[in-house]
């Protein structure tokens, strides 16, 4: 127990920011149709690519258990999600590097990353699924730097599990292909951990054709044809695009991407095989992502962060920077980061006036910080028939259809409003 303690220390500390900074009421985005679908107690017996199983279910089983609301089980869920994927960062740093001052670093600078903080403080399906993720880096690490076989099956399962909490991962196949591909002589735990994978990959389409959904059901859905439209852009939208994803990455990791990138260097020079396994999953999710036509892109990012963080660690590492322990501590300056960017960007007539536009919303907070205590609660935007600037009746719907169910178990306008 004793070489886990920091990584229970480090959860124990992001559990409290996340409650912290956690929404004060339902944000905007696809927060208010998750916590509708978990008020409404039933299981999710279909795996598309919107449904997010085992994301609904946990939630649905949370609350049964505790018998908090939709609210408090989904707050629950995402915050000890988020707090847990840092520990097993920190974990997974530690086993490639064998330094805990570098680990802790490294879990410091993924936990106070945008993309993730942000997710940690609403509801969302990408915390939960971060957290699965990990595991799957965590368990292929674990074999290459500690020689553990029985972690080529955990690697398989993990990953196999992620798929039914969101289908983008998908993407890692690749990722998991190599890593097994270097380990094909070991062919107790290769053919074990393929079986593994394939039952559970397989699994979601039986699922879904079982009820008399189609074939690709788990990689589609009726609500957009996001994938179709990645591939209608011009030339100019897709060199935005990749420029964006560069300001996405550095707002996220601010001058550690310098670490990053000389970590991929140091771990091609040392460790091919893993470098390539890694390689391979950053190239298909920060493609996919980057080229994605949703207005949310950025938290298609996460799972390459993720892999970021962990190059971050291994840059720090190398020989050249050992001096820079002594200065490790500045990670924890990351939030006033954020707060010294909003301030600047507020004072320019383009902040202002995106400021102003996204107003109903929260404006530039709800854009630039993390946290989303006292937040603007989209019920409450409903209930008062408030305009936004830009369509936004998909949220609204999911709102107008939670608000009448509250309306049904008892709920008045005023008490909806607060939540």
């Amino acid at each position: 127990m004793g070489k886990y303690i920091s990584a229970v220390f480090l959860f124990f500390i992001f559990l409290g920011i996340y409650y912290a900074g956690s929404f004060t009421k339902i944000p905007f985005a696809d927060c208010v149709g998750f916590i509708l679908n978990a008020e409404k107690g039933g299981w999710t017996s279909v795996a598309t690519a919107t449904s997010h199983f085992l994301y609904i279910n946990t939630v649905v089983l949370i609350k049964t258990l505790t018998r908090l609301n939709a609210i408090e089980a989904s707050r629950l869920l995402v915050i000890i999600s988020g707090a847990a994927t840092v520990s097993i960062i920190f974990l997974t740093v530690k086993s490639i590097t064998k330094t805990e001052w570098i680990a802790l670093t490294s879990a410091f600078i993924f936990g106070f990353s945008f993309s993730f903080w942000r997710n940690a403080e609403i509801v969302e399906v990408y915390t939960y699924n971060s957290l699965w993720v990990s595991l799957f880096f965590f368990s292929m690490v674990k074999t290459f730097s500690e020689n553990k076989r029985n972690y080529i099956i955990f690697s398989s399962l993990f990953l196999g599990i992620s798929l039914w909490v969101h289908i983008q991962n998908i993407l890692l196949i690749p990722a998991l292909l190599v890593f097994l591909f270097y380990f094909r002589q070991q062919k107790k735990y290769f053919y074990s951990s393929l079986f593994l994978f394939a039952v559970l990959f397989s699994s979601l389409f039986i699922l879904n054709i079982s009820q008399g959904y189609p074939i690709n059901s788990p990689y589609s859905s009726d609500q957009g044809n996001w994938v179709e439209d990645s591939l209608k852009k011009d030339t100019i939208q897709y060199v935005k695009d990749f420029f964006i994803s560069f300001v996405y990455l550095f707002y996220n990791f601010n001058f550690f991407i310098f670490f990053g990138i000389t970590g991929a260097i140091l771990l091609y020079r040392t460790n091919r095989k893993m470098f390539y396994v890694f390689a391979a999953g950053s190239v298909c999710v920060y493609g996919f992502s980057t080229f994605y036509a949703v207005s949310d892109n950025y938290v298609f990012f996460i799972p390459f962060n993720i892999i970021f963080a962990l190059s971050i660690g291994y840059g720090l590492s190398s020989a050249r920077y050992s001096s820079f322990g002594r200065y490790s501590w500045t990670c924890l300056f990351i939030p006033l980061a954020y707060v010294l960017c909003f301030h600047i960007v507020l004072s320019t007539e383009r902040g202002k006036e995106i400021h102003n536009f996204k107003a109903y919303k929260g404006g530039l907070n709800y854009y630039l910080l993390p946290w989303m205590n006292n937040n603007v609660g989209i019920l409450e935007f409903t209930i008062d028939k408030k305009q936004a600037p830009e369509p936004i009746h998909w949220m609204t719907a999911s709102a107008l259809e939670y608000i009448e169910l509250l309306k049904s178990k008892g709920y008045t306008e005023e008490e909806i409003k607060k939540l």
